[in-house]
């Protein structure tokens, strides 16, 4: 009977944590998504922005978790720096989604020379609004 009450709660207490998780999907903007094809269309980084110089700072994209907003810095037509200037950060699970993924997120986008990255898993929301953020900055490049 004891073993039986034991298994009981074990299995309460488990579905309980399981349903307090903070479900991570795909983000939900405000805009309409953008043109997800590669910045510059397949051609090389300084073909598809020239001998461009500076910095571009991207759309503040609304995510469920709060907003993402990121800045591009391109020298000599390649992307050599995005930098974050805004992510959620709500709470303490925020705050460590965001340390996590941010880093991560960047060093693709400097490997991949455009927004055409893949998401961190865990952090969808986070994910999508950064790749949103730094092509609205790369379209600007563009002009």
């Amino acid at each position: 009977m004891r073993r039986t009450t034991v298994f009981v709660v074990a299995t309460v207490v488990g579905i309980v944590l399981l349903l307090a998780l903070k479900p991570h999907h795909l983000a939900q903007v405000t805009a309409p998504a953008p043109d997800r094809e590669p910045t510059g269309g397949g051609t090389a980084p300084g073909q598809a922005w020239g001998a461009r110089s500076g910095t571009y700072t991207g759309d503040t994209v609304d995510t469920r978790y709060g907003p993402v907003q990121v800045a591009a810095t391109l020298t000599h037509g390649r992307l050599t720096a995005v930098r974050v200037l805004q992510a959620p950060s709500d709470n303490d699970r925020d705050r460590e989604i965001a340390a996590y993924a941010l880093p991560r997120l960047t060093d693709e986008a400097l490997a991949a020379q455009s927004a055409h990255i893949d998401a961190v898993s865990g952090a969808s929301y986070t994910s999508e609004g950064y790749a949103q953020s730094l092509q609205s900055a790369l379209d600007q490049v563009r002009g």
